[in-house]
């Protein structure tokens, strides 16, 4: 009996685990929410901040302060990185990036556990230790308005979207230098790698259309013609699936990866700022900045399963499913 009791006193708790990490971009927070739309809690981070990273261990979660709304506005920025500790859902610290600004996209080296992350202002990507809490290196890109990051092949290489050049630096780690310059389309944003890292697909939001990499020569093979203003893309754990944003046209898309073409899209209330998957995924999860909500999607049904609430004024963001 007392066995009972207290599996129903303990019961509520698990109930109000945390599925998903909310940028509320336009509040300067990062928010706590349930599966079924519940908001518990809230962390205070920079201000706009844009995109996040899990450290290897999944304990932190990294959230790049950018300091302006949109990476078409004019202003120097901000120059920090939150980290939050997950399980407790608290601010752990802040990695200051000097005289580096405007940070953007990011991600982890899995070995090392270092961030890399695209910066606005200069352009460029650094390389920053999170545990030291400092900027390690800095590389250029040769580009314009570098914007997301995706790690390669190796430890050592990354491709880093120029947006405003209309390519991809192909980025080695280790020696700095830009192996390559890849040309994509207008505006190329999010990637997504196989899980062979043979392939890279690149979102081109101004182009309508996704860039098939092969990245042993670092050349486009081919193309997936999109719906309008793709912006992050992924890949379904049997790589049959592409799912990606449509911003313009307030939409999630798919195309099939054999066929190379999209085959279903759906429309959304309000414009889609982001797009991630859960681990299995099955569900995708999009940000609706300007409408305060949160888009809920089925990927094997292709429809809405749940429309979620933000508070007003919140401009929720990325989104990432935990643990």
């Amino acid at each position: 009996m007392k066995l009972v009791l207290l599996l129903f006193s303990i019961a509520p708790l698990f109930a109000q685990a945390p599925a998903m990490a909310v940028v509320e971009k336009k509040a300067g927070m990062v928010a706590f929410y349930t599966a079924d739309g519940k908001r518990l809690s809230e962390v205070k981070v920079g201000s706009f901040p844009h995109e996040t990273a899990f450290s290897p261990d999944r304990r932190f979660l990294y959230v790049t302060d950018n300091g302006l709304l949109w990476m078409t506005d004019p202003g120097e920025g901000v120059n920090t990185i939150s980290i939050i500790e997950v399980a407790t859902r608290k601010k752990a610290g802040t990695i200051d990036l000097g005289s580096y600004r405007r940070p953007h996209g990011i991600a982890v080296l899995p070995k090392t556990g270092q961030i890399v992350t695209t910066i606005e202002n200069p352009d460029g990507l650094l390389l920053v230790d999170p545990v030291a809490r400092r900027v390690v290196r800095k590389y250029e890109v040769k580009g314009k308005s570098p914007h997301m990051v995706t790690l390669g092949a190796t430890a050592d290489l990354a491709y880093v979207s120029n947006a405003n050049s209309g390519a991809v630096a192909v980025l080695n780690l280790t020696s700095g230098n830009v192996e390559k310059l890849v040309p994509t389309g207008s505006n190329p944003q999010g990637g997504v790698l196989t899980k062979d890292r043979k392939t890279l697909y690149i979102a081109n939001a101004a182009s309508d259309k996704i860039s098939i990499i092969a990245t042993d020569k670092n050349e486009v093979i081919g193309e997936i013609k999109t719906g309008v203003n793709p912006a992050r893309v992924e890949l379904t754990p049997d790589e049959k699936t592409l799912v990606y944003n449509l911003q313009s046209s307030e939409g999630i898309g798919f195309a099939d990866v054999q066929a190379r073409k999209q085959v279903a899209e759906i429309r959304l209330p309000g414009r889609p700022l982001s797009l991630s998957l859960s681990r299995d995924g099955r569900t995708a999860h999009l940000g609706l900045q300007d409408s305060d909500k949160i888009a809920i999607v089925s990927v094997p049904e292709k429809k809405i399963i749940r429309i979620i609430e933000t508070p007003a004024g919140a401009g929720p963001d990325t989104i990432t499913p935990l643990p």
